[in-house]
C-alpha cells in the first residue's frame, strides 16, 4: 500500500472528523479503516481513538498528524513549482547550435524572446558536430542534415535551398553572370569540407548542368565563405537563411535565381533536435517554436506545423 496515500488519508479523516466523512472524499469507509490501521500497525502505535461517535488523536497521532500536514504542505509547494516550470517559460535553457545558423540567424533574434520571457535563461554553444544531447544535458540542438532513426525528436526548420551570391562592388567590378557557364569566369569562393567540390550544380526545368569553378579563398568554415563574400572577393553558395539579413540590408545581392543551386547530392535540411516530446517542457516548446518561425520568416517553404507528434525522428 503507497504510504503517501496512507498518511493523506489519515489527514483527511482527522480533518474530517469520520471515516465515513473522510470517505466521500476518498473510497469506502472500509478501504479508509484499513489505511489508517495499516499506517498504525507500520508506526506501532495507536493515532486515534474510536468510538461509535467520534474519533479523537492520541498524543502520539497529534504530534504525527502536524508533522504529516507539514510534509504535505512541503509536496504541495514543491509539486506547485514542479507546475509553474511546466506552465511557465523559466529557468535555464542550454542549447547547442550549428555555428551557421546561430550566427547569422537565432542570436541576433534573441533579444526579442528574452524580452517576451525574461525569466527564461539561455546556456548557448555552438558546434557543427552532433553532441549527445542527453550526456552533455542539452536540451534543445540545431543539426543540419539527414536525420536517421532513434528516439529523439526533430522539427524540420528550413529545407535545403541555396543562392548563389556576392557584394554589390564585386559585380560593379566583374559583372553579373547570367547563365551557370558564366561562373567560370567569376571568382568563386569554394567551400572545402568533406565532400563538397569545385562543381557547382544548377537545375532549371527539370534539366541539370554543372560549372566547375575555381576561386582564390576556399575553406571548411561557412562563416569564412560568408566574410569573403560580403568584403567582396567573390562569391559563394550558401544557405537561404543564412544571407537573409545581409540581403535585406543590401551587403550581398543573388544571382541566377531562376535557377535551383545544389552544390552536391543529399539532404542539407535544418532541424531542431531535443530529446523527447514526452513530458515536454514549455520552455523547450517555445524556443523550438520560436526557431521554426525564425526560419520560416526566412523561408516561406519551411514546414512550421508545431505538432510535435508528427516530427521526424532523429539521431544522436
Amino acid at each position: 500500500m503507497d504510504e503517501l496515500a496512507r498518511i493523506q488519508t489519515f489527514i483527511k479523516v482527522v480533518e474530517a472528523g469520520s471515516f465515513s466523512a473522510a470517505a466521500r472524499d476518498v473510497s469506502s469507509v472500509s478501504s479508509v479503516a484499513r489505511q489508517v490501521k495499516s499506517l498504525e500497525d507500520e508506526l506501532g502505535v495507536r493515532l486515534l481513538n474510536r468510538s461509535t461517535r467520534s474519533l479523537s488523536l492520541t498524543e502520539p497521532g497529534r504530534r504525527f498528524y502536524e508533522r504529516a500536514c507539514e510534509l504535505a504542505a512541503d509536496l504541495s509547494n514543491a509539486k506547485s513549482e514542479a507546475r509553474s516550470f511546466q506552465d511557465s517559460v523559466k529557468g535555464v535553457l542550454r542549447v547547442s547550435l550549428r555555428v551557421s545558423a546561430g550566427t547569422t540567424v537565432i542570436v541576433p533574434a534573441l533579444p526579442a524572446l528574452l524580452a517576451q520571457y525574461p525569466e527564461l535563461s539561455l546556456d548557448v554553444s555552438l558546434a557543427d558536430d552532433r553532441v549527445d544531447l542527453i550526456a552533455n544535458h542539452i536540451d534543445v540542438a540545431v543539426w543540419m542534415g539527414h536525420m536517421p532513426d532513434s528516439e529523439l525528436v526533430a522539427r524540420r526548420l528550413s529545407p535545403s535551398r541555396r543562392v548563389v551570391c556576392g557584394a554589390p562592388a564585386y559585380f560593379e567590378r566583374h559583372g553579373v553572370p547570367a547563365t551557370p557557364d558564366d561562373l567560370r569566369r567569376h571568382n568563386c569562393i569554394l567551400y572545402s569540407a568533406r565532400s563538397y567540390g569545385s562543381k557547382w550544380g544548377f537545375t532549371r526545368d527539370g534539366k541539370l548542368e554543372e560549372t566547375q569553378v575555381q576561386g582564390s579563398v576556399r575553406s571548411d568554415h561557412s562563416m569564412v565563405l560568408l566574410s569573403t563574400a560580403v568584403a567582396g572577393i567573390g562569391l559563394i553558395v550558401v544557405h537561404e537563411w543564412m544571407v537573409r539579413r545581409h540581403i535585406e540590408q543590401g551587403a550581398l545581392v543573388t544571382v541566377l535565381d531562376d535557377y535551383s543551386v545544389n552544390p552536391r547530392p543529399g539532404d542539407a535540411e535544418l532541424y531542431a533536435v531535443y530529446p523527447s516530446n514526452r513530458g515536454l517542457s514549455r520552455k523547450v516548446r517555445v524556443f523550438v517554436d520560436f526557431l521554426v518561425a525564425l526560419f520560416a520568416d526566412a523561408d516561406t517553404d519551411t514546414d512550421t506545423d508545431t505538432d510535435t507528434d508528427t516530427a521526424d525522428r532523429a539521431s544522436s
